[in-house]
This record gives C-alpha cells, structure tokens and sequence, in this order.
C-alpha cells in the first residue's frame, strides 16, 4: 500500500510537460551566422495546471508552443512530455493558433468532426460527439453555417470545439483570442475557464496580454526580449476559481500581482521595442 501511494506522489510531481535548457537557432537574415531566439530555456507545466507565458512581442513566445507541439525541433535542449522526451509531433496535445484552422469548405458540424474522422471514427459517433461539444460551446443551431457566416467568436467557439473534441490531455494555445474585441474576448476566456474545469487539462497559453494571463492562470511565467529569450521569473496566480474574469480584474489581489509582474516585464517590454525600431 506505502508503495502504491509513494507510485502515486511520484506520478504527481512529474510535470505534464517540461523543456530542459532549450534553444533554437536559425539562420540570420544576413546569410552568415545564426540568429538565437531562445536560449537555455527551462520551465515545467504541472498535471492540470493553467501557465501563461508573456513577453514582449517577438520574443519567441510561439516559437517556444511549437517546440512543445513538436513543429520545431529544438537547437539544444529537450523537452519532456509526461516524463518521456519528445519525438516528433506532440500525440498528447490539442494547438490552438492565432488563426483558427477551420475549413471554409466544411460548415461548423463538419469542421469539429474532422479530427474524429482523421482517426478513422464513424461518421454516426463523428456527428453525435461533434453536436454534443456545439451545445458546449454555444453554437447549439450553427451547424450548418460555414465560417464566412459565422462571427469571429463563433468562429473561435468552433476552433475551440475542434480542439477538444479530440480530448487531448493537454493545450497548447497561441494567442487564441487576440483578434476579438474586448467584450467577445472575456466572454471566449470564461468559456476557455468552465470547460478547463470541468477535466482540468494541462494547458500552455500564450499572451502578450498580461491581464489576460492573470485572470486564466495558476501560474504565470515571464520571458525576456530577444534574442537569447529565456524565462525572467515566473509567479504562482492564487486569485479564488471559480473566476470571472471580468470581476476579477477589480480585486484588489489582481492589482497586487499585475504591477508585481509588470515591474519585472516593463524593461523586457521597452527592450523589445527599441529593438524592434533599429
């Protein structure tokens, strides 16, 4: 029984996904030498755990989500998935990009079913799951619309119920939200929260909104300007959950922990403008 339950801890500690001293490296613009973008990178997302990853624009945020989707191999450095190094494509999780992936050909039934269909399910359960996860993200009467008609928040309802229909054990979203509007967005991230709760997935999000990565996460991990980006310090989000995350924006614990952030990413922030203008 003591070593069932000491099995049981060390499963636990062991964190869903870790990167190692990372880096990557690529080419210069120039043709001569090489352009670091990260550099001995290391940080860990527990089992069930929400991580925000912020930094100044073109630090290597998403160069990073794709390390851990295994679209890019890194230059140094591994990364682990559940314990095991990566190899090759990321089979336990679930990308969310910038622009959702849907197909303007497929309406939004046969967009949320195309995942299912890749693996080879039948079309009855393909149609029945895809249906059920459109009433969970409130596109209940949408399934015949196609994403030209649908508003950019459907749309993301869409992407998101692509994603999860697959229950991946774990998400990897870059930047999901950025292009909606403010009232959409925080109507999109309380959605994100309830269907996080409901199996508690291990998720890696990132922003270069550092309201937005207070509000959602457990934890938030703050990158430097690039070149060379690594983490600065990270910082552990004990606001209450259940959240709204426009309530919680007014507490006075969200004001703490925002300008304690904030006094760290400013600098990062002012680097990676003044470079950006050379």
């Amino acid at each position: 029984m003591e070593q069932t339950a000491a099995a049981r801890a060390t499963a636990a500690a062991v964190p869903a996904l870790a990167f190692e001293r990372v880096s990557c490296a690529f080419a210069a613009r120039s043709g001569s030498g090489h352009y670091t973008a990260v550099k001995d990178a290391s940080l860990a997302v527990g089992a069930g755990e929400f991580v925000s990853v912020v930094g100044p624009t073109g630090c290597g945020k998403s160069t990073l989500l794709n390390v851990a989707a295994g679209l890019l191999a890194p230059s140094a450095g591994r990364v682990l998935v559940d314990g095991a190094p990566l190899a090759g494509i990321n089979a336990r999780a679930g990308y969310m990009f910038q622009s959702e992936a849907l197909m303007p050909w497929r309406n939004a039934l046969a967009n949320v079913t195309a995942g299912l269909e890749f693996h080879g399910v039948s079309r009855e359960e393909c149609d029945t799951r895809a249906r059920d996860w459109l009433v969970r993200v409130g596109l209940a009467g949408f399934e015949d619309r196609y994403p030209h008609q649908l508003s950019g928040g459907m749309r993301k309802r869409a992407a998101l119920a692509q994603t999860l229909i697959l229950d991946p054990a774990m998400l990897l979203m870059d930047e999901p939200f950025s292009a909606l509007d403010i009232q959409t967005r925080q109507l999109m991230e309380n959605e994100l929260l309830d269907l996080w709760s409901a199996d508690r997935k291990s998720v890696l999000f990132i922003t270069h909104d550092l309201e937005e990565a207070i509000s959602l996460s457990d934890r938030v991990i703050v990158l430097s300007a690039g070149p060379e980006t690594h983490p600065l310090g990270e910082f552990a989000i004990d606001l209450p959950r259940p959240r709204d995350v426009a309530e919680i924006r007014m507490s006075p614990r969200f004001v703490e922990l925002h300008e304690a952030i904030w006094r760290v990413l400013k600098s990062e922030v002012l680097k990676g403008y003044a470079q950006a203008r050379r």
